[in-house]
């Protein structure tokens, strides 16, 4: 194969990989999720387009804030496909996040997607770290926006003494969340002391009562 050719193989592999490296493109009007069917996709079976409704494409919980009770200070209310069906296939969704003065959303990923956040109210202290441990870090207010990244581990601080809200966006209808302390610390069946204790230079003693801190709650 003639160096020209091969030129033109690797842009077009590019390409591709480009191409999937989202949620697929949609190959009709809509496919309302039908979790119920049982049926094992990337992303979820069609309902029939003769029983889709309005309520399919509808969702009200970004309206206002939520209670927060939890240590950490800060909750996410997703609005996705598991919550809005009309999203199947779509590839967007979004979520709201509220913060507690001093509030924290702590270290984490999205695998599937790039986020975008709009601050509703409040100021936070934003960032993400590149894979050269670099981290891009900012201050922002109301009315402001930043992107995290596709993929990299990122946080949002409340540093102040006032509430603050941000609405986040998605290219993905279910980016997914990879809490960096919950996955290491919180996994069934759980990540051995010793990897942990080497991992992050502390002993056994201090790995178990993280890990306490971490354990899943029982239902």
């Amino acid at each position: 194969m003639s160096p020209t050719n091969w030129s033109i193989l690797v842009i077009l592999c590019c390409a591709i990989s480009f191409t999937l490296a989202s949620d697929p493109d949609t190959l009709q009007d809509l496919c309302v999720a039908l979790p119920s069917s049982g049926v094992k996709v990337n992303g979820f079976a069609c309902k029939a387009e003769a029983n889709v409704t309005a309520a399919d494409f509808f969702f009200d919980g970004l309206a206002s804030p939520k209670a927060i009770n939890n240590t950490v200070g800060s909750l996410v209310t997703p609005a996705n496909v598991d919550k809005i069906p009309g999203l199947n296939t779509l590839g967007v969704s979004l979520s709201r996040i509220d913060y507690k003065p001093k509030g924290l959303n702590p270290p984490h990923t999205h695998p599937r997607a790039t986020e975008i956040v709009f601050v509703l109210e409040g100021e936070l202290d934003v960032g993400f770290i590149t894979t050269s441990d670099k981290l891009i870090s900012k201050s922002i207010k109301k009315g402001e926006v930043f992107v995290f990244p596709k993929g990299l581990v990122h946080y949002q601080k409340n540093n102040g003494d006032k509430a603050a809200s941000v609405i986040s966006a998605f290219n993905s209808q279910l980016p997914g969340t990879f809490s960096i302390a919950s996955a290491l610390f919180g996994s069934t069946p759980t990540v051995p002391d010793d990897v942990l204790a080497q991992a992050f230079q502390i002993d056994a003693k201090q790995v178990g009562e993280i890990k306490t801190k971490h354990a899943p709650k029982k239902t």
